[in-house]
């Protein structure tokens, strides 16, 4: 399965959060860092949802850019 992921600079570190899955958030010192972190929060809140016996919710968000003319 494919999440969509916001990551953010958020002052002197980097936080991320998954649309799909909420409460799943993960924060680091850089890019690289926090992303990392995600990959871990996303495999722990999903491995929490099957030890509950919740349904794994499908991915449904998309992400893309819009450019606009300066």
């Amino acid at each position: 399965m494919k999440y969509a992921v916001v990551i953010e600079e958020a002052g002197e570190n980097f936080s991320a959060y998954v649309p799909d899955l909420p409460g799943c958030i993960a924060t680091g010192d850089n890019a690289s860092e926090v992303e990392q972190q995600i990959r871990e929060a996303i495999s722990f809140h999903l491995d929490g949802l099957r030890q509950d016996g919740m349904e794994i919710p499908e991915p449904s968000c998309a992400v893309g850019y819009v450019e606009l003319a300066a």
